[in-house]
């Protein structure tokens, strides 16, 4: 039987330091839990662009449909400014999202205990947090049209169109609804049904599907009153599902939380292939953040934790992502840090490398 397939992409700035370290991760199961994978290696964002002229290349492109899974890094950075729109690094990203039709992606908020008292928000409030958001991906107004910049009565206009169809609401809910099955079976949805009409009809699909899964508390709120509810109480909340737009604005908000964008994974999953996986890529919610590049510093658990949840759900090895999941726990109980989870009380911090030494550590502890 063939081992399965994984298109890693690292991509700009901190991506390649953060992805080296994961390349170890998988290299640790392969030698150590007989989890071998096909790892293939490809360029993207401002990486494609100084080699191809073109964010992603229809190659790499051809590449992402016939694996099993892609895990990328981070795109950007200030040398690619200027560029025209079409080419600037974030175009190759969303380039993956649409062609692999991903369209649900999933924005895990959990707070680590021995992190707690690094959010902006009490202790109390943020303790035990384990929210998971499912944001819409490849509809609403990043992609709708018409769009674009024109002029009127001799005036700049700026058009973005906010459009769904029936059938891209109800795929997300189903993939929302599933997760909730299998966590707390509770969901609230998210729209503006009092101003837009797209929300209405979200409004309405949602209640629709929910017929089919009875056993899920299913809610609706107002995506504004929303993002007051998740720094107020957000441990009210299990499943969030959201459209692009607001999906894109509360899981940021969602993820401070926690303390650290560096913390954070995420997974943006389609369709199911031949073989019964959705088509899926996976990437930590941090930037390419080009003021630390290069330097070391980097903090690669988001990186590893977006790993972690493609054994999830795209290679059912559940019980490992448990096992990695537990060492970045251990680690971080034990008082690893990188730069950015640093408290008042200093210290020296791990570099990049070392956090993939403790870690790799610790699964050698849990063995």
């Amino acid at each position: 039987m063939a081992n399965p397939s994984l298109l890693i992409l690292p991509g700009d700035g901190i991506g390649p330091e953060v992805m080296a370290q994961v390349k170890r991760i998988i290299d640790w199961f392969g030698e150590k839990r007989d989890l071998a994978f096909d790892v293939s290696e490809d360029l993207v964002g401002g990486a494609a662009y100084d080699k191809h002229g073109v964010p992603l290349s229809d190659e790499t492109m051809a590449k992402a449909q016939e694996v099993d899974a892609v895990l990328l890094g981070a795109v950007g950075g200030p040398a690619y400014d200027n560029l025209d729109f079409s080419v600037k690094p974030e175009r190759g990203l969303l380039r993956l999202r649409k062609e692999m039709d991903l369209y649900a992606n999933l924005r895990p908020a959990q707070c680590f205990d021995a992190l707690a008292d690094f959010s902006s928000l009490k202790k109390d409030i943020v303790s035990g947090l384990d929210i998971m958001i499912v944001r819409e991906l490849t509809s609403g107004v990043y992609f709708g049209e018409p769009r674009g910049i024109h002029t009127e009565d001799n005036m700049r206009v700026g058009v973005n169109t906010q459009r769904y169809t029936e059938a891209e609401i109800e795929r997300g809910a189903r993939s929302a609804f599933e997760l909730a099955m299998k966590r707390n079976k509770k969901l609230c949805s998210m729209e503006k049904a009092n101003v837009m009409e797209s929300g209405i009809l979200w409004r309405d699909v949602v209640t629709e599907v929910s017929a089919d899964y009875p056993e899920v508390e299913l809610s609706h709120m107002y995506a504004d009153n929303g993002a007051m509810q998740l720094v107020r109480a957000p441990k009210q909340f299990d499943v969030i599902y959201t459209d692009n737009l607001f999906g894109d604005i509360l899981s940021d908000c969602a993820a401070m939380l926690t303390g650290s964008l560096g913390m954070l994974p995420s997974a943006s999953l389609g369709q199911p292939m031949a073989n019964g996986r959705p088509k899926a890529m996976y990437e930590p919610v941090h930037g390419s953040a080009p003021d630390i590049t290069g330097q070391g510093k980097a903090n690669p658990i988001a990186c590893i934790l977006s790993f972690a949840m493609a054994l999830r759900y795209s290679f059912d090895e559940g019980a490992e992502a448990d096992r990695l999941e537990a060492a970045i726990e251990k680690v971080l109980a034990d008082g690893a840090r990188t730069g950015d989870l640093m408290g008042p009380e200093g210290g020296t911090p791990l570099s990049t490398v070392e956090m993939g030494d403790v870690i790799l550590a610790a699964l050698d502890d849990s063995l």
